[in-house]
């Protein structure tokens, strides 16, 4: 891999920093038939977690009925899935480091597997939303770890395209996933949703066995103790990060304004769209989770490849690497495009103009744009401390703050939307991600030079 020509941002701590092994070149043992096999099964495993966050939300009134409560409890269970997803980064993004990437999918993966079981079957309430914390939980160590592998396997100059294509799947899996829980609500039972993902969870596992390399080279030295092994476990290295490092906390914040934004499009469909248009079956109401779904499929293509000319272009201008180049690519999209979008799907529902092709088209362009933007976001987490070997740390960071974001959105939006409208409420939500647009363009304007300050 050609190394970054700017300083790497320092560890937060020394005394704290994971005494694991530098995060590794890009894997060059492996042939690109194993190097595609082993990015398409990240591909279908970032697809899975996602799929379980939001399969359900198509049978919310089903399973609120089932269970005796209201959806907004179902929602708020929604909300803690997120909530969970959010804090198992602080696990999963230093375990890394210590027993490698490939334990961490397969353990990761049989206990998703079994939890998921479990939420299929739950007798009750309680052990229903008690199972989908621990399915979250699980879930997110695919995500955390699929986002470091791909930084293993690739070279920075290709990066944003290999990361682009695994982002698809966790980013088009909340809009497919309805659809899935639709067809099944229409002809079976909501259990069997969590039934079907079951098996999926053991088809990862399998593909995971089958194809998917150890991309650490060499493994960590044996940890001498317990109190090593907390130390090395700490919360703390991921959060740190966060707090006093403003490349990261800015590139967290843009990425999760976008996620905010997703999740408050996806979650309320049911509530929104169904009285606007008059539908009562599950399977009508999912086919609203294709547009921005089939927009995050394309987005992701053109997304990542746009990521990486973006970098070769100032490659070529400066004569070397600067990992904060990349983010101009995501600058313009998120000041004008996807708050534009976002507020004309809003305003099309609320006040009932343009009929189903205005609200179609502009739920297409909030996933295309979206995914535009995705590419850059990740992998400027990934490059900018990989080289202190911190990128599982960084990545596990990124993941707690987009998936509070999407905690809050699930749980705030029918609120929101009941009390002051769908279309302020969206209004608000492309301003959110205008504000972080800002930020964005000043990281990519200093971002160097305050990488260089803290190492001076």
């Amino acid at each position: 891999m050609e190394p970054s020509s700017t300083p790497p941002t320092p560890c937060p701590d020394p005394d704290l920093a994971p005494a694991a092994l530098p995060d590794p070149p890009p894997e060059t043992g492996l042939s690109p038939l194993r190097r595609t096999l082993a990015l398409l099964t990240l591909c279908y495993l970032g697809f899975l977690t996602p799929l379980a966050s939001t399969a359900l939300l198509v049978a919310v009134p089903e399973i609120a009925a089932d269970f005796s409560t209201s959806g907004t409890i179902i929602n708020i269970s929604n909300a803690l899935f997120f909530v969970s997803m959010a804090v198992s980064p602080m696990f999963w993004g230093p375990l890394l480091n210590v027993i490698g990437r490939r334990p961490v999918f397969l353990a990761a993966g049989v206990l998703l597997a079994a939890f998921l079981a479990g939420t299929a079957a739950a007798p009750s309430l309680a052990a229903f939303i008690a199972f989908r914390v621990l399915t979250a939980f699980q879930g997110t160590a695919y995500l955390v770890a699929g986002s470091v592998v791909v930084g293993d396997l690739y070279p920075p100059e290709s990066r944003g395209r290999a990361l682009g294509w695994f982002m698809s799947g966790i980013l088009v899996g909340p809009s497919f996933a309805p659809l899935l829980g639709g067809i099944v609500l229409t002809l079976a039972s909501w259990r069997v949703i969590f039934w079907v993902l079951a098996v999926m969870a053991v088809a990862g596992v399998a593909f995971i066995f089958f194809l998917l390399p150890e991309t650490m080279p060499t493994a960590p030295e044996p940890l001498p103790g317990i109190v090593p092994l907390c130390r090395l476990l700490n919360p703390w290295l991921v959060i740190r990060p966060l707090l006093f490092y403003p490349n990261l906390w800015i590139a967290a914040l843009a990425v999760s304004s976008l996620i905010w934004n997703q999740y408050s499009l996806l979650t309320p469909i049911r509530y929104v769209i169904n009285p606007r248009f008059n539908i009562e079956k599950p399977i009508q109401s999912a086919l609203f989770f294709l547009p921005p779904g089939l927009g995050y499929l394309s987005g992701s293509i053109v997304g990542g490849r746009w990521s990486d000319r973006i970098v070769a272009r100032f490659i070529e201008k400066r004569g070397r690497r600067v990992p904060e180049d990349r983010l101009r690519a995501a600058v313009p999209l998120m000041a004008l495009a996807v708050p534009g979008s976002m507020v004309i799907y809003g305003w099309a529902i609320d006040k009932a103009v343009g009929g189903i092709p205005l609200v179609v088209v502009s739920m297409f362009a909030q996933g295309f744009l979206q995914l535009c933007c995705m590419p850059s976001l990740n992998t400027y987490c990934i490059d900018v401390m990989q080289e202190k070997g911190q990128s599982s740390v960084v990545v596990a960071g990124n993941y707690l703050t987009r998936f509070l974001f999407a905690a809050a959105a699930s749980a705030a939006c029918l609120p929101a939307i009941e009390a002051i409208g769908v279309g302020w409420f969206s209004t608000i939500s492309g301003g959110f991600i205008a504000v972080n647009a800002a930020l964005l363009w000043l990281l990519a304007q200093r971002g160097e030079r305050w990488r260089m300050e803290r190492d001076a």
